[in-house]
Formats: C-alpha cells, structure tokens, sequence
C-alpha cells in the first residue's frame, strides 16, 4: 500500500516547540519531509537530527505577517499550525495569525490543515484565551473549510511545561498551594498526540474525506484534579511535601493584584480558565475515534521525573 506521506512537503507553524518535537518525528519516520516555519529557525535547529539530509527545512514566518506565512507555505502540501501563547496579544496570534495560515494554505492549494486549538476553545468563554481559541477556530474553518481541529487537553511528556514545572516546586518547596485543587484534568501523551497528526493527515494526503472539517479532543484515559496530579508528581519523583489548598478567592485577588503565585506566573486570565474542567467532551470525537489507545500518565512519568528525586536517577521510587 503506498504511503502518502512518502515525500511530501509539510509545513509546521511552531514546530520548533514542544509538540512539534513528537510530531515531526512522526512525520519524518513516515517519509514526508518538513519544513520548520518559525520567527526564530535556530531555536529549531535541534530537530536536525531527526531526518536523513535534506528531510528538513527551516523558514522564517510570523503568522501575524501574511506575506511570511505564503512564503513558508509554498509548494507545501499539507500545514500544520502549533502557535500558541498564554499570555499576550491573543487576537493576534489565535484569531488573525490562524487566519493567516488558514487562507495562506487555502491560496498555495495544500491538501491539508492541522490546527491546534484546545479543551475550552469557545467563542463565549470568560478567559480570553479560551475565547480567542474559539474564534480562531472560526476563522480556520472559514478560510479553509476541510480543516481539521485537533483540542488537547493538558499535554505531558519529558519536555512539558506542565507536570515540570509542578515537579520543580514540590522538590523544592516544603510547603507547596494547590491553586484550583478540585479542577479536572485529562491529561493527553504528547506521542499520542503526535500519532492523531500523523493519522489525519495520512487520510487526508491520501484523498480521504473522513477527517475533514472535524474536530477532535484529545485526552487521555484518566481524569484528574489539580489536587491529585500534585500528590501523583510527588510520589513519582520521591518528594513529600506538605500541599495546602488555597482559597479561589485568594487565589484570585493574588493573581489579579500581582498577575504572580508562589513559584509560578499565574494570570487573571490563567485563573479564570482554572475555574473550569478541562476535559474532552462525552460527545466529541476522540483519540478512539483515531483508533488510538491513550497512554496512561503513570505508565510514563517515571521516566522524566527520576531528575526530580533527592538523589536523581540512583535514587529507587518509594512505594
């Protein structure tokens, strides 16, 4: 059966990220060749490894600047679009930037878009982010009606800014808050992640219309609360320290007098979307829908909290 995905051209937005580390090694082992579309190239020039010479290939583009975004796009076919921001200009970069690479792939004639929003996109939603998140995926599908969207939930792997970030606190901190404790999460494997862009695009390439104008959430097989997933972070990585919830309301006054918590930036914005879970949806297409299975957290965190111990790797997980 031939392969769609041998030698074709596509085009990563933010492929120099986190997520488009996982994705492009997908990509790459099935064949296609890459192009890594970033304001900054070198910050991607790790990926060089990769793929065999040639395979990849590195484009200035700011997607809040169209004539840099047709550039990055041309000859490609297919585009996938990872750029996102927490903090900033959000109608820049998930509302006009998504457009902008919407209607560029559209022009260039590419077969397939991939744009990456999130659990909690919605137009209406009181979090600007979420809100932006929304309407950018408006404007995609307007742009470019067969795109897929793809909404992950919180997204762990070794290089995550998510279960790191809490692991470094908990292995530093004797006393750590738990900022909106109760709120749920259904935390998604970046690889697994990766295998969803992998799948979509392959039919697509391939001339399959399963996947277009779909969107899909991507969670994985458990459902926890921000209190659970920090007593989980503590015991994969040795540490005992003692967690005091603190009061929404508290947390709230802080993170709007200072926009700052302990150990962390935590935004007005960023607690408004804490206000709500962030799981896939009962009726929505999912990783299964793929004919994925999700990858459990606890059968892969060990591996990169071993650092996260007192004594490192050489140190043996209590029970």
């Amino acid at each position: 059966m031939q392969n769609p995905l041998q030698n074709s051209l596509i085009t990563i937005f933010g492929g120099g990220g986190f997520i488009g580390k996982y994705i492009s090694q997908q990509l790459l082992a099935a064949g296609a060749r890459v192009r890594i579309a970033e304001r900054n190239p070198s910050n991607a020039h790790k990926l060089k490894p990769l793929g065999n010479l040639g395979q990849i290939q590195f484009a200035v583009a700011d997607i809040r600047k169209p004539e840099s975004v047709a550039r990055a796009v041309h000859g490609s076919d297919a585009v996938i679009n990872l750029v996102g921001i927490l903090d900033g200009d959000f109608q820049a970069f998930h509302v006009d930037g998504a457009r902008n690479v919407a209607e560029a792939s559209h022009a260039a004639g590419c077969k397939a878009l991939v744009h990456m929003s999130a659990i909690g996109a919605d137009s209406h939603s009181d979090s600007r982010y979420g809100k932006s998140k929304g309407e950018g995926e408006a404007a995609v599908l307007e742009a470019f009606a067969n795109s897929v969207i793809l909404r992950p939930s919180i997204v762990f792997g070794p290089e995550d800014g998510f279960t790191n970030r809490f692991a470094g606190l908990i292995s530093l901190l004797p006393v750590v808050p738990i900022i909106g404790g109760d709120t749920k999460f259904q935390p998604v494997y970046v690889d697994d992640v990766a295998k969803a862009v992998h799948i979509t695009l392959a039919d697509m390439l391939a001339g399959k219309k399963t996947h277009k104008g779909r969107t899909y959430e991507l969670g994985g097989p458990d459902i926890i609360s921000m209190r659970e997933l920090n007593h989980h972070i503590a015991k994969a990585s040795n540490n005992g320290p003692a967690f005091v919830d603190m009061p929404d309301m508290v947390a709230g006054l802080m993170a709007n007098l200072t926009g700052w918590l302990p150990g962390a930036p935590m935004t007005r914005d960023q607690w408004i979307m804490l206000q709500q879970d962030n799981v896939v949806d009962a009726n929505a297409k999912t990783l299964k829908t793929l004919g994925l299975a999700a990858t459990p957290l606890s059968t892969v965190i060990d591996g990169w909290m071993v650092r996260y111990r007192p004594h490192g790797r050489f140190e043996t997980k209590r029970g």
